[in-house]
């Protein structure tokens, strides 16, 4: 008989209470450093499952450890597996997993043993083409659990220092200590917010796997502002998360204010099988935290903050209206340019000129298709004509391979009246448009 378990993406349920599959620093070191990439403020690291090393999201804002998008890592095997069912962020129904125990995480000198881990089976739920880079997981709870967890954002490194106090007293010389609580095995942080002139307390999860700044669930007491539109939020492990995006006042978490953030107000459609917290009333993400190097400390319930020099950064967001993805890859032949070496030969000696000094290579490449995957209501690229399912041709008369996804959407969200050519493939004909980036709030 089939055992079913609902999990939730951004709040999942606790299912072992023994301290197994935590991680631990090896070979009585006081730290280890993993090195990482940032990708639209969200957070990938390497680990190696069982042996066979995988790129994951660290999330501070789920429990268990997620796998996916495993179709090319066959060779990684499981113990102990268990056919499940999830639920959780998104609108639509639940989908099928497995459940894996035993198995062992390892990276630069962390290790986790008799970890349990849920895998997706459902391989329409991949992150790798709305990141740009292979990932096949989400890691979060038993990795912050044991340790202090620093994540610099400057360096792009986390730093994993061993839970005693000598290593505390450091920290405290140099950074702001913030009260957090660990519910359900997540961080909260008690703030703020001022939402159309009125201010309110904001119990807040803090939530690193978020790359937006501020998340709001709608209630009676907290409004959408009047000046605000209609947008794809993200994506979850049952559906798409639709919501709108407006300006607030001022969010303030403890001494640090920002003003005039953006923030996201998901549907209750997509939030429907989250399963709140007494009070939280929403969530901090990646646009805010980046702001800072962050110190977690679960076990005396601390968050460590300290300004870098993205504190003062505006906030921006995506003014195309277009969310481009990756659709597979295409071969595309490239020229190399190859020089030659002149070694003097009889023939040269003799008199013999060798014009073709220089020679040319074509070669073929692998090289990522983009495509249009939504477009915002009402937004500048709706009203040039631009449709879902275009395949992008040309950026600004640039092929589009020659960026990577992080650099496309960093020019989408560029300051306003700034004009992006797009060539598009529709239907097997190519098609030109012609837009300016506009401020909606």
């Amino acid at each position: 008989m089939k055992k079913y378990i609902i999990l939730f993406f951004g709040l999942f349920l606790s299912f072992t209470l023994t301290a197994q599959g935590d991680f631990l620093i090896a070979n009585k070191s006081n730290k280890v450093v993993i090195p990482f990439k940032m990708i639209n403020n969200l957070i990938f690291i390497p680990i190696k499952v069982n042996g066979i090393e995988l790129n994951f999201l660290l999330d501070s804002g789920v429990e268990e450890t997620i796998l996916f998008s495993m179709e090319e890592k066959q060779e990684v095997s499981f113990n102990n597996v268990v056919k499940i069912k999830l639920r959780g962020l998104g609108s639509e129904e639940e989908v099928e997993g497995l459940k894996s125990t035993n198995n062992i995480l390892e990276t630069h000198g962390l290790k986790s043993n008799n970890h349990l881990v849920y895998i997706i089976l459902d391989q329409s739920f991949n992150l790798s083409s709305q990141i740009g880079i292979p990932v096949n997981g989400i890691i979060g709870y038993k990795f912050f659990k044991n340790n202090l967890v620093e994540i610099n954002y400057q360096k792009k490194k986390v730093i994993v220092h061993s839970n005693n106090e000598n290593i505390r007293k450091k920290i405290d010389t140099k950074f702001k200590s913030v009260p957090i609580t660990i519910e359900r095995s997540k961080p909260y942080i008690s703030t703020t917010a001022i939402v159309d002139t009125v201010s309110m307390p904001a119990k807040l999860l803090i939530d690193i796997g978020n790359s937006d700044a501020f998340w709001i669930f709608k209630n009676d007491k907290i409004k959408l502002p009047a000046k605000n539109f209609a947008d794809f939020l993200g994506k979850g492990f049952s559906g798409d998360i639709e919501g709108h995006r407006a300006k607030i006042d001022k969010f303030s978490i403890d001494q640090f204010d920002f003003k005039k953030p953006i923030v996201s107000f998901p549907d209750s459609a997509s939030v429907r099988n989250v399963k709140m917290v007494p009070g939280r009333i929403g969530s901090v993400g990646g646009e805010v935290l980046k702001r800072f190097t962050l110190i977690f400390d679960y076990a005396d319930q601390k968050l460590y903050l300290k300004k870098n020099n993205k504190y003062y950064e505006p906030f921006t967001y995506n003014k195309s209206g277009i969310t481009i993805q990756h659709n597979g890859l295409q071969w595309v032949q490239e020229t190399v340019h190859l020089e030659t070496v002149q070694v003097a030969t009889s023939m040269r000696e003799a008199g013999y000129n060798d014009k073709n000094s220089n020679d040319f290579k074509y070669k073929f490449m692998l090289k990522p298709i983009y495509e249009i995957v939504n477009i915002r209501k009402n937004s500048a690229a709706e009203k040039c004509g631009l449709l879902k399912g275009d395949i992008i041709v040309s950026i600004n008369n640039v092929t589009p391979y020659k960026y990577s996804l992080e650099q496309i959407n960093h020019l989408l969200k560029s300051e306003e009246d700034v004009w992006i050519n797009l060539e598009v493939e529709r239907n097997s004909v190519v098609l030109k448009f012609r837009f300016k980036l506009q401020d909606e709030l």
